[in-house]
């Protein structure tokens, strides 16, 4: 036989379309090419592949090799497909067995040696794999993967997947050499219970016990937040703790996290069913905050899916990079478009900010010492948008600390207590409306967020002094229907819509 065939998968996006790697053996000069829209990464698989089946004492068929991965219009990337082509080559030219290849999809870079190298999307691939395969593809029933061993643990957390590490090129041949019932590579097996994911403590913060109090009433109703003080106050202290207070991952959002995690290579088992902490600098760029590229990745937007994006130092950051945060903060992902595809990735994060209110960062410190302008201070703080300010719900000053208070031992609650509340009240929330508060649309706020007579007055008179839009109107809503499910409460009423306002800081008042 001169053609063998064999299954892969590619990336797009958060997807990972099936490839077909065919491998023919023709007469002619021998020649090694590679068609179907590879990238240089794959083209400058033949050499890979050349060298690691020599090492690995397999014969290079002195005809002319040529390797189509199909579909032809779908672009392809990385070194991922090398294994299926050298086991193609093999299958092609008959050295190794081929009445089991089709039950088995492969993927895996070959170093010159022929050891396999881990490869991006492994958890995603094996995702699309199973999905197919539910979908009765009628391709030869369920098929298993086999991958570089660095990969298994991620690849095995789609259920029910049959995952089978490799080291070598050698070991993935010796399986197909072996009698059906007894194969070389052993079936990977799950990753056991996670231990808890250990955060920072909130005990070790002290004082600022209003930031903390806002900052649980975020985390109970998946609220953004901006906190804004001079330095050393303690806002990167407090954002880092963040994360502890945030409700124990579903299954679902855990798969989605570790999914963005592996496409972008980063993945790591210890930090399964860790919300994720993303702090990129502020000399970040707009594709790197919410991706992009010729073959587009996942930027930090969406590496925070399910966890914290914190923006240290928010307007030193470029106005035009900020400015793309707009969609993501409302619908909860990004679309990335070329010429030729679309990439879709989640971005269901929640924003944890933090700025000086002047140039020097001491406007309004006891001290004394800003010596900054009005003038200066409003072009400072003008460096974040209105819009994008809009769509930030708790927005909170954390004064400086007292001398008296720096030397004073500890005195906050620990994370663990503030959690349990925090998971109460979003229990309330997903048992009332499926959803925390703050993803609720217009109708539902008009059902779960209306505030009794008092709250409603108080509200508009808030809304007609301070001159909020519609959205903020909303947004205060939201905090205010957090702040009752916090406390218990039924209804909404007019303390938590007093508590909602004092959160709503706009930066032109500090």
């Amino acid at each position: 036989m001169s053609l063998a065939v064999l299954r892969s998968r590619a990336l797009a996006g958060m997807d990972a379309p099936a490839v077909n790697v065919e491998v023919h053996l023709a007469n002619g000069l021998p020649g090694f090419t590679i068609v179907g829209l590879p990238d240089a990464e794959v083209r400058e698989a033949k050499d890979r592949v050349r060298a690691a089946l020599q090492n690995s004492g397999f014969t290079i068929p002195p005809r002319r090799i040529t390797v189509n991965l199909a579909p032809a219009d779908l672009p392809k990337e990385s070194g991922r497909f090398d294994l299926a082509i050298a086991l193609g080559i093999l299958a092609a030219s008959q050295q190794i067995r081929t009445d089991t290849l089709a039950r088995y999809e492969f993927a895996g870079e070959l170093s010159l040696s022929g050891e396999l190298r881990p490869v991006r999307g492994a958890l995603a691939m094996s995702f699309a794999m199973r999905r197919q395969q539910a979908g009765n593809d009628g391709e030869g029933g369920p098929r298993a993967f086999i991958l570089p061993h660095q990969n298994a643990d991620e690849a095995a957390l789609v259920s029910d997947a049959a995952v089978y590490p490799a080291r070598t090129l050698l070991e993935v041949c010796a399986h197909f050499a072996q009698g059906a019932g007894q194969p070389r590579l052993a079936r990977h097996a799950a990753l056991p219970g996670a231990a808890a994911p250990e955060y920072p403590d909130f005990a070790e913060v002290k004082g600022q016990h209003t930031a903390k109090r806002a900052l649980e009433v975020a985390a109970a109703g998946n609220h953004s937040v901006l906190l804004i003080g001079p330095p050393g106050a303690g806002k990167s202290m407090l954002a880092a703790r963040f994360p502890g207070l945030l409700p124990p991952m579903s299954d679902e959002e855990a798969l989605e996290a570790a999914a963005v995690q592996s496409i972008a290579g980063s993945f790591s088992p210890q930090r399964w069913r860790q919300r994720p902490f993303r702090n990129p600098h502020h000399t970040s760029s707009g594709v790197a905050l919410v991706g992009g590229g010729n073959l587009p990745r996942p930027g930090e937007v969406s590496l925070a899916h399910h966890g914290v994006l914190f923006l240290d130092e928010l307007p030193e950051f470029d106005r035009r990079v900020l400015e793309v945060l707009r969609e993501p903060l409302e619908s909860g992902h990004i679309t990335i478009s070329r010429a030729a595809h679309q990439a879709d990735f989640p971005a269901r994060f929640q924003l944890v900010a933090a700025m000086n209110p002047c140039p020097c960062g001491w406007l309004g410190h006891p001290s004394g010492k800003c010596r900054c302008t009005p003038e200066a201070a409003q072009r400072y703080q003008d460096r974040v948008s209105g819009p994008l300010l809009d769509r930030i719900d708790i927005q909170l000053a954390v004064a400086a600390m007292p001398a008296e208070r720096i030397g004073a031992a500890a005195d906050g609650e620990p994370s663990a207590a503030i959690a349990a509340r925090v998971v109460a009240a979003h229990a309330l929330q997903l048992a009332r409306q499926g959803k925390p508060n703050q993803r609720l649309g217009p109708r539902e706020i008009e059902r779960h967020c209306r505030p009794d007579a008092a709250g409603e007055r108080l509200l508009r008179t808030a809304m007609e002094q301070l001159h909020w839009s519609a959205r903020a109107y909303h947004r205060v809503l939201k905090v205010a229907r957090t702040v009752a499910d916090l406390a218990g409460a039924q209804e909404v009423a007019a303390t938590h819509i007093a508590e909602a306002i004092q959160y709503r800081r706009a930066l032109r008042e500090q």
